[in-house]
């Protein structure tokens, strides 16, 4: 029996994020693109997050998050294309 956090609707809403994340920032199908949900147990953290990081080169790594669970994610939460150099991290996920 499939947990909650492993159903059938989970993968496609994957899939869903992980496209939109390359029409947004139009990323070509080799670039990595990774979606994770993440708990916060943290006072004033919301309890679900959404992180979204893609690389478009080796060296440049770009992460956002967005203070939802990942099936409530759409296309309206996501930045504007032209802050692409802004998602620009290097370091951890700890702040977005």
């Amino acid at each position: 029996m499939l947990g909650k956090r492993d159903h059938p609707g989970r993968s496609v809403a994957i899939r869903r994020l992980k496209l939109l994340t390359r029409r947004r920032f139009a990323l070509g199908p080799d670039s990595p693109v990774m979606v994770a949900e993440l708990k916060c147990g943290l006072p004033g953290c919301p309890p679900l997050e959404t992180v979204i990081a893609f690389w478009t080169s080796p060296v440049n790594r770009h992460a956002f998050k967005v203070f939802k669970p990942l099936e409530s994610v759409t296309h309206d939460d996501f930045p504007p294309r032209w802050m692409k150099s802004a998602l620009i991290r290097d370091d951890g996920f700890d702040c977005c």
